[in-house]
């Protein structure tokens, strides 16, 4: 089991002083969950540590936003079909081949 940075759990002190425990922990889980889906839990961290050490609380929606995955790039496929008679050539061959 992995424990998550200590970055996290600063985030947490300091929303408990500044706010209620429920917020704090709603807070909290988003920061959390974003790290885990976006897979940005080191870079995540680093963001935290320094808003806390500038002494802003973390803006959950705007790290989403900041997190947010880019668009794949989408490649084109090209799918050349061929004639299904083919495949009648080909069975052909075939019965020929075991005649």
């Amino acid at each position: 089991m992995r424990v998550p940075r200590r970055a996290y759990a600063r985030v947490f002190e300091a929303l408990l002083a500044a706010g209620s425990e429920r917020q704090a922990c709603t807070i909290t889980v988003g920061l959390l969950s974003l790290a885990h889906e976006r897979g940005c839990e080191a870079e995540l961290a680093h963001r935290l540590d320094a808003d806390l050490d500038a002494g802003r609380l973390p803006d959950l929606p705007g790290l989403r936003e900041r997190f947010q995955p880019t668009a794949p790039a989408i490649t084109d496929v090209v799918v050349e079909l061929v004639p299904l008679s083919l495949y009648d050539e080909l069975g052909t061959v075939r019965a020929g081949a075991t005649a």
